[in-house]
């Protein structure tokens, strides 16, 4: 009997006639770690044993084709696979674009690559600049569609024009509500793009489906598509949590549940939610927060007991999708501490994603709005919401001619 949902990948190694297009062309591949068929096999893997299939090359993302990078700014080296002995680039090494002679290797390049469903996640940046060379270049892309995970909802101030960078690719809300084929089309419409692209579509996917909300959960194993992406939850509060990074604030990198949690040493976790309901209880709906203790093994205050906050998104009873939102309830969180510790060294002065001169927290929002409420004593949460809720509504309408798959 077959799946109720098939995804890019599955559909193309299931139909001879939809591959036909590829007879006798170079195919190049870009995947991470959680580009496996529905039996749990790797793409690249998959696709190399089709007698139709002529692999020339391979392309990895930020942390690896395989996965091989653990933290922010590790760069992956090219290599030649010892399998399939064919050329590994690393589009998060000595350059983040394809270069001329990559793009050379290959005809046709599949993008088979699992997003979160948040700006931030630089395989989005990496999806338009393959686009960008392939324009260039005169190849073609064909995207296998997957999942967001995050479902359809819409969340956050857009990227303001001039704050484009590997952590933002367009003018998106945090949370864009898109799947990476829907993505494709929306780069295509806005950068003018000439290129041919072909969407290998889903079949079965259903993006406001209880109890996945995005994810078919009890269907489809999840794969991290990143080392700090280990489950459904997570992928939940990213567009909230990602924020942490710009921030002295673990967000629980070294730990079981990595943004799921934040906190730090000198933090009154039961103050802060405390201060949190106090003054805007309305962006806490649809989860449960509870006050919790971690110690990281790495990265942010390692090896310090930390007072923190878990944010529950799993359990049925508590957790609502419609309602919950993740970015205004971390920014929430900030403001709150800002409250509490007026003087609080929050934001953390570092070179984030190869960016020196712009602060991470500004670069990770797409402009300076959010840190500049969090720090202005007289902004209300009101004043955040208006800023945010005029964004979201644009978006939800831009984004309406691209939407694939129906509700």
């Amino acid at each position: 009997m077959p799946d109720a949902i098939q995804f890019g990948l599955d559909r193309l190694l299931a139909d001879a006639t939809l591959r036909r297009p590829l007879t006798g062309r170079r195919i190049a591949l870009l995947a991470h770690p959680a580009s496996v068929t529905r039996t749990l096999t790797h793409s690249l893997d998959a696709l190399a044993a089709l007698p139709d299939i002529r692999l020339s090359a391979a392309f990895g993302p930020q942390h690896g084709l395989r996965g091989d990078k653990q933290d922010n700014m590790v760069e992956s080296a090219d290599y030649i696979d010892p399998l399939h002995r064919i050329p590994v680039f690393s589009l998060y090494g000595e350059v983040r674009r394809p270069t001329a002679a990559m793009m050379e290797t290959f005809d046709v390049l599949l993008v088979d690559l699992q997003d979160l469903g948040c700006r931030i996640y630089t395989f989005i940046t990496t999806l338009r600049y393959v686009l960008e060379e392939a324009a260039r270049h005169g190849k073609a892309v064909w995207v296998l569609d997957r999942p967001n995970p995050a479902g359809r909802p819409v969340e956050g101030t857009a990227l303001r024009p001039g704050w484009e960078s590997f952590v933002g690719a367009g003018p998106l809300p945090m949370r864009h509500g898109l799947t990476m084929g829907e993505l494709a089309d929306w780069f295509i419409a806005t950068l003018k793009l000439d290129v041919d692209c072909r969407i290998v579509t889903m079949q079965g996917w259903q993006p406001d489906a209880a109890p996945g909300h995005g994810w078919p959960l009890g269907v489809r194993s999840w794969i991290n598509p990143s080392p700090n992406a280990p489950n459904l939850s997570m992928a939940r509060c990213y567009a909230g949590t990602v924020m942490l990074e710009g921030t002295t604030l673990s967000e629980g990198r070294g730990t079981t549940r990595p943004l799921e949690l934040f906190g730090a040493p000198d933090l009154d976790a039961r103050a802060l939610i405390a201060a949190m309901h106090a003054l805007a209880p309305d962006w806490l709906r649809g989860c449960v927060l509870r006050e919790c203790w971690f110690e990281p093994t790495f990265h942010k205050h390692a090896g310090q007991l930390c007072s923190g906050v878990q944010i529950h998104v799993e359990d049925p009873a508590h957790y609502d999708h419609a309602a919950f939102r993740p970015w205004r309830l971390q920014a929430l969180a900030f403001k709150a501490l800002r409250g509490l510790q007026p003087d609080y060294p929050l934001w953390r002065d570092f070179g984030y994603e190869y960016e020196f001169e712009r602060r991470a927290i500004d670069l990770i929002n797409g402009s300076p709005l959010l840190r500049e409420w969090v720090d202005d004593p007289a902004a209300s949460a009101a004043d955040l919401d208006a800023l945010a809720h005029a964004d979201e509504a644009a978006w939800v309408e831009a984004r309406r001619p691209f939407l694939r798959y129906p509700g």
